[in-house]
């Protein structure tokens, strides 16, 4: 038989797979395309071929979407419900009694004191009368648009593995980030621009560093890029060194240099994503030297919107201790610029708050005194959480952009030392604002004590939370996947129901 001219040069072994694919794939190629086509599981043309499915971000979604964007914000230590969101009066009525959990308690250290009252007062906000605490006061002002789930569970009670399930959805390394999948899923809105980027504490990295936003067995564009708002270098090598040599000619001509090799490197390596990742992430650095500066400059808002975010304060340095105002102004600041560049097409954000087991404490790990760490933490947090909301809303942002609150478990309802409490990864809060959430709304209870859930048999776990998440954004959790090693593996694992009533 004759081969046709187009396949000279290639191996005798790779004609063979041309002919079968001619003469016997075709017409079942055609169908596969047909099938993929109807379910809108065809790969993007805009990004490389690789296993997986993957939702084009031309609008080839599983549903119609709700959100475009997700900003999540993450208290990194464990915060606690019972003292800023889930007002328990029986820890009121018995603050300083023997705790009695009526079953046994698998403590993290010796957190089984007496019972412990709530360290602030709560009052009630909005027109849904939602109880709130003190230092979290200044999320009243939104409480319509919040919708809170007392009744989370965490599988494990350690930082790292309670971490990685909330920002990966496993307990253990090597799994992609929530940020990641959005980003493989949805793709780009703003090529000048990464799709996910982080801002970190400037403090320090929370548990497991950089592997809660890495990319992992996805391609290696999709992992997130760390920004560090307020600092002389908020990006890591974005600019080169000076230098006199270092004109802009030579690093153009540099730069295409590189290129040639690193196309000529990638062509003999097809099927590995890292070279192209890299490449990417050069030509990507290029065109953030324009757009990354613009989006981090603070100076050109108004006073009234730094006012809002808590930046209108004037200081340039803060007290050695861990002060309200001093959260307030790095979460505000981190808050602002999530917002920038959520409206110049950043797909998702994700702001951190706490460094990992530091001391003095500079996270939500309260294990020696709640009202010392909480306090000056959560005041900051809702400062800048409300503003963000607020900011989001009058722009015409929160329609389509949802907002998640998210820790790796709460406290327990018993003193640890006296003034701090132990871990508790049976109950805790998280709240969700913004695209396609019903406002005003709270949903699973916890017990009396909020020690575990009030209906132990239907607890809402992180994958329920990923699954609405994505479910706002157009996809279904179960058919966003990614194969591999043989596994068809997805954020929500094998788990993971939609929410329906916090939807609006």
């Amino acid at each position: 038989m004759k081969i046709s001219s187009e396949l000279t040069g290639r191996s005798r072994a790779g004609t063979r797979r041309d002919f079968l694919w001619r003469m016997g794939g075709g017409l079942g190629g055609v169908a596969l395309t047909h099938l993929l086509g109807s379910d809108r599981l065809l790969a993007s043309d805009a990004l490389p071929a690789h296993p997986g499915f993957v939702l084009r971000p031309d609008g080839g979604l599983h549903h119609a979407p709700r959100a475009k964007r997700v900003i999540q914000l993450f208290m990194a230590g464990g915060a606690s419900h019972l003292d800023l969101f889930d007002y328990k009066p029986s820890l009121v009525k018995h603050h300083g009694k023997p705790s009695d959990f009526g079953e046994p308690v698998e403590a993290f250290q010796d957190g089984l004191g007496p019972w412990k009252a709530p360290v602030w007062p709560f009052k009630p906000y909005g027109n849904c009368g939602k109880l709130l605490a003190e230092p979290v006061s200044a999320l009243g002002s939104v409480a319509d648009e919040m919708a809170f789930i007392h009744n989370m569970v965490s599988r494990s009670g350690v930082h790292s593995a309670g971490t990685f399930q909330q920002t990966t959805g496993y307990l253990l390394p090597g799994y992609p980030g929530a940020g990641c999948w959005v980003s493989y899923g949805l793709g780009s809105l703003n090529e000048n621009l990464p799709t996910f980027v982080v801002l970190p504490d400037h403090r320090g990295l929370a548990s497991n560093g950089t592997k809660n936003w890495d990319s992992a067995f996805l391609p290696a564009q999709h992992q997130g890029v760390s920004i560090y708002p307020g600092t002389p270098r908020p990006i890591a090598h974005l600019y080169p060194p000076r230098a006199d040599w270092l004109t802009e000619g030579a690093e153009r001509d540099g730069r295409d240099v590189l290129q040639h090799l690193n196309r000529a490197h990638a062509a003999s390596r097809e099927g590995d994503t890292r070279l192209d990742a890299r490449i990417r992430a050069y030509e990507l650095a290029a065109r953030m030297q324009l757009a990354a500066p613009d989006a981090l400059d603070l100076s050109g808002e108004p006073a009234h919107i730094l006012k809002l975010y808590g930046l209108d304060h004037g200081r340039s340095s803060f007290d050695a201790e861990i002060n309200p105002l001093e959260e307030t102004d790095y979460f505000g600041r981190k808050c602002l610029v999530a917002r920038r560049l959520l409206e110049r097409g950043v797909r998702y954000v994700q702001v951190w708050s706490g460094n990992d087991n530091g001391f003095p404490r500079r996270n939500w790990d309260s294990h020696e005194d709640v009202e010392r760490d909480q306090g000056p933490l959560a005041t900051g947090m809702a400062r800048g959480a409300a503003a963000l909301i607020q900011d989001l809303r009058q722009r015409g942002l929160l329609d389509d952009t949802l907002v998640i609150w998210s820790t790796e478990f709460g406290r327990m309802p018993s003193t640890q030392g006296g003034k701090g409490r132990d871990h508790n990864p049976f109950c805790f809060t998280t709240w969700m604002a913004g695209g396609g959430i019903k406002g005003g709304t709270t949903y699973g209870p916890s017990d009396e004590w909020g020690y575990k859930p009030a209906d132990r048999k239907a607890p809402t776990q992180n994958y329920d939370v990923h699954a609405t998440m994505l479910h706002l954004l157009g996809a279904d959790h179960t058919r966003l996947t990614f194969r591999h090693n043989g596994i068809d593996r997805r954020l929500t694992d094998v788990h993971g129901h939609v929410i329906e009533p916090l939807l609006a």
